[in-house]
């Protein structure tokens, strides 16, 4: 990590206050990263002593805590502080099944996951004590990012002293081009399989290359299905503590209507998430 590497924590005086500050401090200790709060409304002595009072009981920061008051939209607040104090990490307490009107209107977390300038981590199950991070799944999709994404995930491993990375290679049902029947189509999307596996895996191998692995335990998964959906299911299934996923590309109207990879994730969170932009 660099030296300025800063975290950003938006703070909402809701009952998980106390454990995503205990999670935040913890975090920002691993990183020896700097620790900014911003609450989104008036600032007042009762809020201020609150605050006080709950870092004080959290693990004491290796460098100051900082906070900011704002009033505004959450959303353009924490925006805005993002891009202002240069924060490269955002962590957000998120929900983790959203209802359906949610899904369309889009709430504040996927808002600001569409819009931020750094990578966003959604917490879905705050603790006020450490919960060892044993398994991360990273994405291996054939994309631009892809190679800065797994090596973030090797930062993450290290620094959360974690020493188990899966890299999941979705392949979408289409790229096999086979449809099967019969036995002889069966056989034949077998062996398309096989094929597209293969390549999957030299591809990420290649990425693997440049990175020290060190200690830590990294195996590549082929998934065939739905983008997003499959990952996010297979985190799930295999009960990984940490899926960190490209941030998505530019959205256009469709992609808003129709769930994109990330909207998968968004809508129903398998676990704690992190969007690496």
């Amino acid at each position: 990590m660099h030296k300025n590497y800063k975290i950003l924590i938006g703070i909402a005086f809701s009952p998980n206050l106390k454990s995503n500050i205990f999670e935040a401090t913890r975090l920002a200790n691993m990183f020896d990263a700097e620790l900014v709060g911003v609450h989104v409304g008036k600032k007042s002595e009762k809020k201020k002593s609150d605050l006080k009072a709950l870092l004080s009981e959290a693990d004491s920061l290796n460098r100051p805590f900082k906070t900011i008051w704002k009033v505004g939209k959450p959303v353009d607040v924490i925006l805005e502080t993002c891009s202002e104090q240069k924060i490269n990490l955002l962590i957000l307490g998120a929900i983790q099944k959203e209802n359906l009107l949610k899904y369309y209107v889009g709430s504040i977390a996927r808002k600001i996951t569409r819009k931020s300038p750094c990578s966003v981590l959604l917490l879905i199950k705050p603790s006020l004590i450490r919960v060892a991070c044993k398994h991360i799944v990273v994405n291996g999709l054939k994309d631009d990012r892809t190679e800065e994404t797994i090596k973030t995930a090797f930062v993450f491993s290290e620094n959360l002293s974690c020493n188990k990375i899966t890299i999941v290679e979705e392949v979408s049902q289409h790229e096999l081009h086979v449809k099967v029947n019969d036995d002889k189509t069966l056989r034949k999307a077998n062996i398309a399989r096989e094929r597209l596996t293969t390549r999957e895996n030299q591809r990420v191998k290649n990425i693997l290359d440049d990175i020290n692995q060190k200690k830590i335990t990294v195996k590549t998964q082929s998934i065939f299905g739905k983008r997003g959906y499959s990952i996010g299911h297979y985190a799930k299934v295999k009960r990984a503590d940490l899926l960190i996923m490209n941030a998505p590309g530019k959205l256009g109207f469709f992609d808003r209507i129709f769930p994109h990879d990330i909207e998968y994730i968004l809508s129903e969170l398998p676990t704690d998430v992190l969007i690496v932009k």
